[in-house]
């Protein structure tokens, strides 16, 4: 399972021109399932993800975690992140889980990110979306469950 973090002061996802998930100051989350990822996947990367130390203290160092800061989370599907690019000039996708057990595993990282008593935001899962941004820094990070 891999989430690709974006800190931010603001993002919105739309479907069909429809906000169905807006946040303030926090984090914007793609998530990626693989076959062969566990809950025990989802666990580990929620965890890492609201207690990494990515926003600045008072001295502007990355001393502060999203639960610190009591951030907001905008969690959105995206099996791209799997995109093996070694071989031609067109991704495969077939490292990606088949999309009832991608869905099942990002709804499990969606439940243990609301259980933290953060604000939780999502897109909607195998739907077409536009994703609006606004980088804080820009902070990008990717974590693998597997790594």
């Amino acid at each position: 399972m891999k989430a690709l973090l974006q800190r931010v002061t603001g993002a919105a996802v739309s479907v069909a021109g429809e906000v169905v998930g807006k946040i303030g100051r926090g984090l914007v989350i793609f998530i990626a399932v693989a076959s062969g990822d566990t809950e025990k996947d989802a666990h580990y990367l929620i965890q890492k993800t609201i207690n990494l130390r990515i926003f600045s203290d008072e001295a502007g160092k990355f001393n502060l975690s999203a639960l610190d800061i009591k951030g907001e989370l905008l969690v959105v599907s995206q099996f791209t992140l799997l995109a093996d690019t070694s071989k031609g000039r067109r991704p495969s996708f077939i490292d990606a889980a088949p999309p009832a057990q991608a869905e099942e595993l990002f709804e499990r990282f969606v439940e243990q990110a609301r259980a933290t008593g953060l604000k939780v935001e999502t897109g909607r899962f195998q739907q077409y979306m536009q994703v609006e941004i606004h980088n804080d820094g820009p902070v990008t990070i990717l974590l693998d469950s597997r790594e």
